[in-house]
């Protein structure tokens, strides 16, 4: 148990699969305490240790939850540590033929476990490698935090579309899980930007990956299909020459800068957003948009908000903050789900499959008091969720992430 202990202060890790709901129920007189069980079950080789396991199953208090996601935490930073040390030390990670590398820079001296990271995608595109290698190294110096690890990616491939293809999501899971695990990094304190071709992939990106984001900005790119609809929670900022009239850059800027006013108005909990179009400049801004950084640098991710809006991307995903469904291959570009939580009620309208999993914690609710789901008008469920071990392990597995865990978790019919 030392390595945990050890690990606990580092940072966090979250993320979930999903089961069904466990009744809420006492252990039997005389069992092993909830958590000496689920110490007993780590201390076992990985190869000795079961999802199905007891240990796992039984129900916990709120104490006991979170002494358990601290314990499961450590353990999961430590393997994802193991897991990602050599690429991290070469600085590339490589999912099926993508490779991802990357050139970085520290700033400040924020302690392990407190560190921003700061992705900055690079412009280009559709070009000779030499040329969107000279576009790389140019973002490497572009902008400087005044606190954080600053990390500037080279796309995997020189096509158009740089930084939106399907390949970039989960090469930036994993790239975000290892500097969490590796180098400190706060989960609720990770900024997306990128200019030109990088700023196309801010405005893809930043919506169907909010849940992972603590804020965004977009530098002189172009937003193609993409919606803003998924930026509910994700503060974002818009950066544009009022010259930059290239495939009428200026302009569309411009009409999401608008539609977003009316987005907030509607919802002044969300889509906070901020919109610089420079007049007279062109495609390079002479810098003026690095005032992006401390404006990011005031937010934090909450990674439980009481509203989402889940809009599918044509690169779709499973997961989005606290929601989940069973397939995300089956999920179709426009699907929407709009989830809220008021009190003790979850109320989900929209495309909701069945099988869909609400991955709770007591941030979003008091899971001590009975749950009501409401789906599309109909009661889809009505009583306790029991926090368990099987929750935590199952959140942890799927992303590094403590910060985002679920404690319980409710299969819907």
């Amino acid at each position: 148990m030392r390595t945990l202990r050890l690990l606990l202060a580092a940072s966090p890790l979250v993320p979930a699969l999903i089961l069904s709901v466990s009744p809420v129920q006492a252990g039997p007189v005389g069992a092993e305490p909830p958590v000496a069980a689920i110490e007993a079950w780590l201390a076992r080789p990985d190869a000795g240790r079961r999802l199905e396991d007891s240990a796992l199953t039984r129900p916990l208090s709120r104490a006991q939850a979170d002494r358990t996601l601290a314990l499961l935490a450590a353990e999961r930073m430590h393997a994802t540590a193991a897991r990602y040390a050599d690429a991290v030390a070469a600085k590339q990670i490589t999912i099926g033929d993508k490779t991802l590398k990357w050139e970085s820079k520290t700033f400040g001296s924020a302690v392990p476990g407190k560190r921003s990271l700061w992705i900055s995608m690079h412009g280009g595109g559709n070009a000779e490698p030499a040329v969107n290698d000279q576009q790389w190294r140019n973002q490497i110096r572009l902008y400087e935090p005044a606190e954080g690890i600053y990390l500037a990616p080279r796309a995997p491939t020189d096509t158009w579309n740089l930084w939106h293809e399907g390949h970039i999501d989960p090469l930036f899971q994993a790239l975000i899980d290892a500097q969490v695990a590796i180098n400190g990094v706060d989960p609720n304190r990770i900024y997306l930007m990128g200019y030109s071709a990088g700023g196309d992939g801010v405005w893809q990106l930043a919506p169907r990956m909010a849940d992972r984001f603590a804020a965004a900005a977009m530098m002189a790119g172009h937003p193609n299909e993409s919606s803003v609809l998924g930026l509910r929670n994700l503060p974002f900022a818009i950066f544009m020459g009022g010259a930059d009239a290239a495939y009428d850059r200026n302009k569309i800027a411009a009409d999401k800068t608008a539609e977003l006013d009316r987005l907030n108005a509607a919802d002044p909990g969300g889509y906070v957003h901020m919109s610089r179009i420079y007049p007279g400049l062109p495609h390079w801004m002479n810098r003026k948009d690095a005032e992006a950084l401390p404006w990011m640098a005031g937010f934090t991710r909450n990674p439980w908000p009481k509203r989402i809006v889940w809009l599918q991307d044509d690169v779709t995903h499973d997961r989005f903050y606290w929601l989940h469904i069973p397939d995300a291959a089956a999920a179709k570009a426009g699907d929407q789900i709009i989830a809220s939580v008021e009190g003790q009620t979850i109320t989900l309208t929209g495309t909701v499959p069945a099988g869909t999993t609400l991955r709770l914690s007591d941030q979003l609710l008091n899971l001590d008091r009975p749950v009501k789901v409401i789906v599309n008008g109909r009661t889809a469920y009505s009583g306790k969720v029991a926090r368990t071990g099987l929750a935590i392990e199952q959140s942890l597995l799927e992303r590094a992430d403590p910060a985002s865990a679920a404690t319980a978790v409710l299969k819907l019919d």
